[in-house]
């Protein structure tokens, strides 16, 4: 039997505010993994504003492209293919991605394949885990979304529970501001919390009867904005740590328990995190305890692979490239994709 061709994808991710490009070696060896974030810049504003992502996006992308694609000691002619986040994200920004994938894929006959940023997401638990392949179970709990998926084969997911309103980060977000840690929350809180007392206070765990898999974090963020607005009104003196650790205990305890309740349910024995909050260090260890104590074998990214990068979306890219995925130059961003939506 010949030896197999390595192919090689240049991957670019530009939905939300990084602008990001990777050199991904069949799908799981990373060359370069470039990430240009906006952070700073969103600050001042409180969280992203899509017209300011998007004008940065334009600004920046060639030049992180070039310079994935330098220190991955590749030119564009060396690759197989493209691949390219189309949704869901912010519509403006995931736009300067798309036409920027197109453009190269039009000029250099490269076929184009357009990659779910939630699959991306799972498929950041793969470079680093050359062992994991499907079927698994993941957590994807990002600032846009919380799902709680069975990844049955290599682009192939069941929904198993998503949230009912706010998504994990977000709550985290509202709940930062709330407090006076600004943006971005999620990094803030975890770093607060580690001088709180997490049974300080006793904020809500939300369950939905008819779906137990389902996620509300609209629930304890309000019980949050409340007990810091009844502290205001009778002049008590709020413990900020107190109250992000409660509040990340509430969470991660509600996220960890789901996970879990599937795990047992569906059987299996790999439980993987993935997306923003999978970076979280609280999450983090309660799951690891966790999946110890059911003999799971657990799986998450390195941090810099839990937030947006490209590295994730190449790693998706390859296997819906094996797969003979190929999209056309009427390619769209879709800023509000579903998870398995084709």
């Amino acid at each position: 039997m010949s030896e197999q061709k390595d192919i090689y994808i240049l991957a670019i991710e530009s939905s939300c505010d990084e602008t990001a490009a990777s050199v991904v070696k069949n799908g799981r060896c990373v060359l370069s993994n470039v990430i240009s974030s906006q952070i700073e810049l969103h600050k001042l504003y409180g969280g992203v504003v899509p017209e300011i992502a998007s004008r940065k996006h334009i600004e920046k992308i060639n030049q992180v492209i070039q310079e994935a694609l330098d220190q991955a000691q590749v030119t564009l002619d060396d690759l197989d293919a493209i691949g390219v986040t189309y949704g869901p994200g912010l519509v403006g920004a995931l736009l300067v991605g798309v036409a920027e994938a197109k453009a190269i894929s039009y000029a250099r006959k490269l076929p184009l394949v357009g990659v779910h940023h939630i699959e991306g997401h799972i498929s950041a638990n793969y470079i680093e885990n050359p062992d994991l392949e499907p079927p698994f179970i993941c957590l994807v709990v990002s600032g846009g979304h919380t799902h709680l998926v069975r990844v049955k084969d290599y682009g192939v997911y069941e929904i198993l529970g998503r949230t009912r309103d706010d998504a994990a980060g977000e709550a985290f977000d509202k709940v930062a501001r709330a407090i006076g840690l600004g943006y971005p929350g999620g990094p803030k809180i975890d770093k607060l919390s580690k001088e709180g007392n997490p049974e300080a206070i006793s904020f809500p765990r939300a369950k939905i009867a008819d779906s137990p898999y389902d996620f509300s974090f609209s629930g304890v963020k309000s019980a949050v904005l409340n007990y810091l607005n009844s502290c205001q009104m009778k002049g008590e003196s709020v413990n900020r740590a107190d109250v992000a650790a409660s509040f990340q205990k509430a969470v991660c305890d509600v996220l960890v328990e789901h996970a879990m309740m599937a795990m047992k349910d569906i059987g299996g024995d790999k439980l993987a995190i993935a997306g923003g909050v999978a970076s979280n260090s609280t999450l983090r260890a309660a799951f690891a305890e966790a999946c110890e104590k059911q003999g799971i074998r657990f799986y998450h990214p390195s941090p810099i692979l839990c937030t947006d990068n490209a590295a994730m979306i190449g790693a998706a890219a390859y296997y819906e490239y094996q797969k003979g995925v190929r999209h056309g130059l009427d390619l769209n961003a879709v800023p509000n994709l579903k998870l398995g939506e084709r």
